[in-house]
C-alpha cells in the first residue's frame, strides 16, 4: 500500500472512509432493514454541515454535531411523514425532501452557496489542544472520527437488539406482519428514518468540520457513494448478524475510500472522474453476486461436457 499511495493519502482516505460509514450506516437501516429507498440523502448530507458549521460559527463547537444530527432526524421525519401519512411512494418522498432542501440549505447559510469556518474554533481544533504530543497533532482527526464511528456503531448494534430495533426489523420484513401484532409500522418507519437521517446529518457536520469549508452541492453523489460502501460490505461479510453486517458497511466504506484514493493518485482516473468511478464501483459491486452464479454455471457446464465427451457408446 505505501508503494501506491503515500501515508498521507491514506490517512485522508481512512478519514473520509470513517465519515462516509455514517452514511452508508444510515442507507443500511433504510435499504437493507426498512426496506425503503430514501433518496433525501444528498440534502440531509448537506443540511448537517450546513447547521453544524452554523452553530459552530455562533460559538458552540460542542453542540455542533447533536445539532446536525437532530437537523438530519427533522429531515427523516418529513421523508416519513410523507410516506406513512400522505401516501407518497417512498422514492418520490425522498426526491421530494431532498429538493426541498436544497432551499432550506441555502437559508440555514445564509442564503450563500459558500460557508467556510476557517479562524473559528471546532470539535477537531478543541481535541487537539488536549494533548501536547507530536504525533496526536498529526492523527487526532482521524483518532477522533474513529471513536465517534466506534460510538455509533455501538449504539446501532444495541438498538437493534432492543423491543423497537426489533420492531424496526420486522417492520422491513413484513409491516402487515407487524401491523396485526398490534405494531404501528408508521412509528417503526418514522423512527428508522429519522434514526438513519441522524447518522447522514452527523457525517455531513463532521465533513465540513474536517474541511472547514464546503458549498451547497457537497451531498451531491452521497447516495451512489453509500450503497457502494454498502454493498461492498455485504458482498465481503454476508447478511448475517447485525453486528457482522454493521462491520461489513464500515469495512466496506474504508475500501472504498481507499479504491478511489489509489485511483486518483496512480492517475488512472483524473480528480474529475470521481463520480464515474463511484458508479462503475457501484455497478461492479451489485454485478458481481449474479457474475459469480454465471461463472459457477459455466464451470458445472464444462464439467458437464467433460464428463459427457469421456463417455462412448
Amino acid at each position: 500500500m505505501p508503494a501506491i499511495l503515500s501515508l498521507p493519502a491514506l490517512q485522508t482516505a481512512l478519514e473520509v472512509g470513517a465519515i462516509y460509514s455514517l452514511v452508508a450506516m444510515a442507507l443500511f437501516i433504510s435499504f437493507s432493514i426498512l426496506n425503503i429507498a430514501d433518496l433525501s440523502t444528498d440534502g440531509c448530507y448537506t443540511l448537517g454541515f450546513a447547521v453544524g458549521a452554523t452553530v459552530t460559527l455562533a460559538g458552540h463547537p460542542l453542540l455542533a454535531l447533536p445539532a446536525a444530527m437532530l437537523a438530519g432526524a427533522c429531515s427523516g421525519f418529513v421523508t416519513a411523514f410523507l410516506q406513512t401519512k400522505l401516501g407518497v411512494e417512498s422514492i418520490l418522498a425522498g426526491i421530494i425532501v431532498n429538493t426541498g432542501l436544497y432551499t432550506v440549505n441555502l437559508a440555514v447559510m445564509g442564503w450563500s452557496s459558500n460557508l467556510s469556518i476557517y479562524g473559528s474554533d471546532s470539535l477537531f481544533t478543541l481535541c487537539k489542544e488536549l494533548f501536547p504530543w507530536e504525533w496526536w497533532a498529526k492523527w487526532h482527526e482521524l483518532v477522533v472520527l474513529a471513536v465517534i464511528l466506534l460510538v455509533a456503531a455501538l449504539l446501532v448494534v444495541l438498538f437493534f437488539r432492543t423491543r423497537l430495533g426489533l420492531s424496526i426489523r420486522a417492520t422491513g420484513d413484513n409491516a402487515d406482519m407487524v401491523r396485526a401484532s398490534s405494531i404501528n409500522p408508521s412509528f417503526t418507519i418514522t423512527v428508522g428514518l429519522c434514526l438513519s437521517n441522524s447518522f447522514t446529518g452527523l457525517a455531513g457536520c463532521l465533513i465540513g468540520l474536517l474541511n472547514k469549508s464546503c458549498d451547497i452541492n457537497l451531498g451531491t453523489g452521497m447516495v451512489t457513494v453509500a450503497l457502494a460502501s454498502l454493498i461492498i460490505g455485504e458482498s465481503l461479510m454476508g447478511r448475517g448478524s447485525i453486528p457482522r453486517r454493521v462491520f461489513g458497511v464500515i469495512l466496506g466504506a474504508c475500501l472504498y475510500r481507499i479504491i478511489i484514493a489509489v485511483a486518483i493518485s496512480t492517475s488512472i482516473v483524473p480528480t474529475e472522474g470521481f463520480k464515474l468511478v463511484s458508479a462503475l464501483i457501484v455497478a461492479v459491486a451489485i454485478a458481481a453476486p449474479q457474475g459469480r452464479k454465471l461463472i459457477a454455471l459455466q464451470r458445472q457446464k464444462l464439467a458437464a461436457r467433460k464428463r459427457g465427451g469421456g463417455v462412448k457408446c
